[in-house]
């Protein structure tokens, strides 16, 4: 573990400081809580389900949430930790023949990070609540970010095989 020396008033470490730089030892800073309990029944993505979710973070994270409370909208990573992490081409119903996992946004992949960009609805007491998020109830939270629309959206990206291309 190396501790971080706050550079700027107001700025706080963690104590016991984080892995070294050269360590992937990621920590989970929280659980979300979702209605979704078994993998069948979870959305494929989060533009198919508006259920109400709560992030509760780790008491000693709770500090980091400290002007969130100001966006429309945050982005989520959490750690998929029902994913297969072998999986190098899949075939998914959706798709016209196999494709590479780096292609796809399945659970499965070698690092299974889930990405979401979701409403945020409020936040009391270290609980993050947002609506839409596709991950089952217990995920492990790696992390949240202001979602920041003039810098994170890209509304003509497009996905050939996905978009008829």
């Amino acid at each position: 573990m190396t501790a971080s020396k706050p550079a700027r008033p107001g700025e706080r470490s963690l104590a016991g400081g984080a892995p070294a730089a050269t360590d992937a030892g990621l920590m989970f800073v929280g659980r979300i809580r979702t209605p979704f309990t078994e993998r069948g029944a979870c959305p494929k993505n989060v533009a198919e389900t508006d259920a109400l979710c709560r992030i509760a973070l780790a008491p000693a994270f709770v500090p980091a949430l400290a002007g969130l409370e100001t966006a429309s909208h945050v982005i989520v990573l959490y750690w998929l930790d029902a994913a297969a992490r072998d999986f190098l081409v899949q075939a998914p119903a959706h798709a016209p023949r196999p494709l590479g996992t780096f292609a796809l946004r399945s659970p499965n992949r070698p690092n299974p990070i889930g990405f979401a960009a979701v409403p945020l609805v409020g936040i009391a007491d270290g609980v993050v609540t947002v609506r839409g998020l596709d991950c089952l109830d217990g995920t492990p939270l790696l992390d949240l970010k202001p979602y920041i629309a003039r810098t994170d959206a890209h509304p003509a990206a497009t996905l050939g095989w996905r978009d008829g291309g």
